[in-house]
């Protein structure tokens, strides 16, 4: 999981290591200044995308 803000770099990462298919679950950025509560509704949309992932293979 990684903001939109390093897309690219994420991608190229994952192509560095052998995986250019992979592509991680995304989020909005940035993280630091958030409430606990912003933090929180983001992994939970994020938690779906990872759940649905990791059972469909999508």
């Amino acid at each position: 999981m990684v903001t939109r803000e390093f897309m690219l770099p994420a991608r190229a990462q994952a192509s560095a290591l052998g995986r250019p298919d992979f592509d991680a679950v995304y989020v909005e950025h940035p993280i630091q200044d958030q409430t606990k509560e912003a933090i929180e509704a983001r992994a939970e949309t994020a938690l779906g995308e990872i759940v649905a992932r990791l059972t469909t293979g999508g």
